[in-house]
């Protein structure tokens, strides 16, 4: 599994001793916005600004159009040295773990207890904070009926992970966690849907072609069948495959004593559970398909796209 942390507060100097405090290594800073944490018990780390424009330098070229170029050297690191300072004022500032056995999260944990000391914030320190933790698990198997499984359970579950998480309302406003739509919750848990990995894929490209979900699936989608990903309207420059799923929806509380990793961890293993007992999953699906709940989100959906 591995971790991905978004939180303020602290600078990526600060951040960087956090980990290697407890996993030693060494910092290599690219930029103001980007930084490594090599050689660490754990691996490598990397600390970044959340803000692709930043990163890859692109507000450059935007300079550029205005006749302004500052090319490289002093004046280039002066000003990223302000931006970085206003952007992370709003925009999170990311550690991305290396995957790890989750054997290990303690480990990772002793690193969040370091960045909490250090004063590090989160989602609710302030209203413009949709700082969130991603957590990104192996799959247990690639075939199509596990994969099924696992996704059915999560629709299922997703309603108490949603209370149990205490998702803030600024993250359920923005469009990054938005939840799945109900056409395509109720065209998965039907128990006559048994599709094929390839049908898998076209169906979640059809109905729902976004990575802003509580759980992306297009990494794992895309580890499995990139070109066919790749060629649908996706967010290609922002998916990276890999067999793992992407677990998108917890607040990052680091600054709140009593919080750990465990605890968004403990979650996810409910949705795991379910998955893993076949009989109380088909039982789940039925009972979704035939209440009126399930029934109310559907057609109050379908009002909406008639009215608009």
């Amino acid at each position: 599994m591995g971790v991905e942390l978004e939180l303020s507060g602290i600078t990526p100097d600060q951040m960087a001793k956090a980990v290697m405090a407890t996993a030693g290594g060494e910092m290599k800073r690219s930029s103001p916005f980007e930084s490594t944490v090599r050689d660490t018990t754990l691996g490598d780390f990397r600390i970044e600004l959340d803000a692709d424009i930043l990163k890859s330098r692109g507000y450059q070229k935007h300079l550029q159009d205005l006749g302004i170029d500052i090319g490289e050297g002093e004046t280039r690191e002066n000003l990223e040295q302000v931006m970085s300072k206003v952007a992370g004022l709003v925009v999170p500032l990311e550690l991305v773990g290396p995957p790890i056995p989750w054997t290990r999260l303690p480990e990772l944990d002793a690193i969040r207890k370091e960045l909490h000391e250090a004063g590090a914030r989160g989602t609710h320190s302030s209203p413009f904070y949709a700082f969130g933790l991603h957590l990104n698990i192996e799959v247990a198997s690639v075939e199509a009926n596990d994969i099924l499984s696992l996704l059915r359970a999560f629709l299922l579950r997703y309603e108490w992970l949603l209370e149990a998480e205490d998702v803030d309302f600024s993250r359920r406003i923005t469009p990054y966690v938005q939840p799945y739509p109900e056409d395509y919750v109720r065209h998965v848990l039907d128990p006559d849907y048994q599709p094929d990995q390839r049908r898998l894929i076209d169906d979640f490209l059809a109905m729902t072609p976004t990575r802003n979900r509580p759980l992306d699936l297009l990494p794992l989608l895309a580890h499995l069948d990139e070109d066919r990903v790749m060629d649908a309207p996706v967010e290609r420059d922002l998916i990276k495959p890999r067999p793992a799923w992407h677990y998108r929806l917890p607040n990052c509380l680091i600054d709140e004593a009593d919080w750990s990793l465990a605890v968004p961890w403990n979650h996810w293993m409910a949705v795991e559970q379910l998955a893993n007992q076949p009989d109380e999953l088909e039982t789940e699906c039925k009972h979704y398909l035939e209440t009126p709940g399930g029934l109310k989100r559907w057609l109050g959906e379908r009002l909406q796209r008639f009215w608009s």
